[in-house]
């Protein structure tokens, strides 16, 4: 299957003078915005558990390696704040907003479990020192990174710009060994690089599969 049996036809997203309605620009239309509320009400379901749900479903070393193995998925949706929510929340309707339509939704579900591989992995035979990690971030960075080939591939100036942006700010990262975005609490920076090559190695797997797979 070719790169572009993947990606879509569509733009990532829609200028708001176009004549559409606002709501399909930010691609929050119809069955997009219904899922998109959904992974909002999961996070903010999961928030409101408070301490307890996220000792509970966050990624622990010494529990996974007791058996808990859900922790791999659940730890990827909880969060130590509202703060921390409320910045990864902004972040996803951004990247939904940019990129929803880049691939269909078969697509998207691969791209995210190649994050979620790959940050556990990584986290797991990397980063042995690390004891715990929460956050949707490292998803995000693999969203970011594959609409961003999406939309460059669609020859858009714009994918070219977040793909040099993406790039960037994961290159200083890794230097400097602090986020760009925030201090305030500590980020795992190493889950966004996982997270962003985990997405971009399953877009190449899913272009290298036959198309009837």
């Amino acid at each position: 299957m070719e790169l572009a049996a993947i990606i879509t036809n569509e733009p990532c997203s829609e200028s708001l003078m176009n004549s559409i309605s606002w709501r399909k620009s930010l691609n929050c239309d119809g069955a997009y915005g219904w899922a998109l509320l959904l992974v909002l009400a999961v996070l903010l379901l999961l928030a409101a558990g408070g301490a307890p749900w996220l000792l509970a479903l966050r990624f622990e070393r010494v529990a996974v390696h007791s058996g808990q193995w859900w922790r791999l998925l659940s730890a990827h949706f909880v969060h130590l704040g509202a703060r921390h929510l409320l910045l990864d929340g902004a972040a996803l309707v951004l990247l939904w907003a940019l990129f929803a339509r880049a691939l269909g939704p078969k697509s998207w579900v691969l791209v995210v479990l190649g994050s979620i591989v790959a940050i556990d992995a990584g986290l797991w035979w990397l980063a042995p020192q690390l004891q715990w990690y929460v956050g949707i971030s490292g998803l995000l960075h693999g969203v970011w990174a594959v609409g961003a080939v999406a939309s460059a591939w669609r020859r858009e100036f714009t994918g070219w710009l977040l793909m040099i942006a993406l790039a960037g700010k994961l290159a200083w990262e890794q230097s400097a060994g602090a986020s760009l975005v925030v201090a305030a609490f500590p980020v795992v920076v190493d889950a966004h690089l996982y997270g962003a090559l985990g997405a971009l190695l399953a877009l190449a797997v899913m272009a290298m599969l036959p198309r009837r797979l």
